[in-house]
């Protein structure tokens, strides 16, 4: 049995490394009262991207009590800002997609949550109260959360979803408590993604240029095409979704991309930061050949 620990809760790693984003929030209110859930499980970390309206009257309203949360809300014009520099995105989704991604329930994703909480910033997602999150929006997640409500009345309320979610991250919190105490045994235990392992996982903003760096390579070699039906990059993004890349990977990874464009004689990407590629591949090929 392995077990993930949270940070404690109540202290500022904690509230640091769980990230609440709501994107595109059209009523103030529910902001408040998801600044209210979250304070109620121990959370503050909360971000906004391009909120309809935002500070408002109706918002500290609906805080009762956790206007703090709110004052401390970091406010961004896009997704992108709000998860670059995060490890882990875990978004919401009520629906089946065409491209299946991994999906698990609130209790499941807790744990995963907690367990990535340990190597860097951990982002919840929430989308917008009439239509949730885009397909695109959705792709940029690690893993999609759905809440197994009643199908017969299955919408839920923006803040009701964020309890659920906060909720299970506090009981998470204090089963581990719990655990820790009884065997102390668990608490040495160390997991794949826990602070043990040798690299810092890449964030999202490496992990998005890995990607466009890949269709551009792609595209050059004529093998991915805008018309093509096989939404060729969706699933390579779910591939890579799923290996939780690490720097060193990302950079090994883009330092190939880099030698099949020099190969072919196209150009390469201006992002890339080759000096840390090269060293990067090629510690890597002394691994190989110790």
């Amino acid at each position: 049995m392995h077990k993930h620990a949270l940070p404690q809760a109540g202290t500022d790693t904690f509230n640091d490394q769980i990230r609440i984003v709501l994107v595109e929030t059209s009523h103030s209110g529910n902001i408040g009262a998801v600044a209210r859930a979250m304070k109620n499980m121990g959370l503050a970390n909360l971000w906004l991207v391009n909120p309809v309206s935002f500070p408002d009257e109706a918002s500290y309203a609906r805080a009762s009590g956790a206007a703090d949360v709110l004052d401390r809300a970091q406010v961004v014009s896009s997704l992108d800002e709000a998860l670059a520099d995060c490890a882990l995105v875990m978004g919401t989704s009520a629906r089946g997609r065409k491209v299946p991604w991994p999906v698990m329930a609130p209790p499941q994703a807790a744990g995963i949550a907690a367990q990535h909480s340990s190597q860097g910033q951990v982002a919840l997602v929430f989308g917008r109260e009439n239509n949730g999150l885009s397909n695109d929006e959705l792709q940029r997640c690690h893993y999609h959360i759905h809440i197994p409500s009643n199908p017969d009345y299955s919408s839920l309320n923006l803040s009701m979803a964020v309890q659920v979610l906060c909720y299970e991250l506090r009981m998470h919190y204090l089963r581990s408590l719990e655990e820790s105490e009884s065997s102390p045994y668990l608490e040495a235990m160390v997991s794949p993604g826990d602070s043990g392992w040798d690299v810092p996982p890449a964030n999202v903003r490496e992990v998005e240029g890995f990607f466009g760096h890949l269709e551009q390579v792609l595209r050059q070699v004529e093998f991915h095409r805008r018309d093509n039906p096989r939404q060729l990059m969706t699933r390579l993004r779910r591939l890579f979704q799923r290996a939780h890349l690490d720097q060193m990977e990302i950079n090994i990874l883009r330092g190939i991309l880099t030698s099949v464009q020099k190969a072919v004689g196209g150009p390469q990407a201006d992002t890339q930061d080759k000096s840390t590629v090269a060293q990067s591949t090629d510690e890597g090929q002394e691994k190989d050949n110790a």
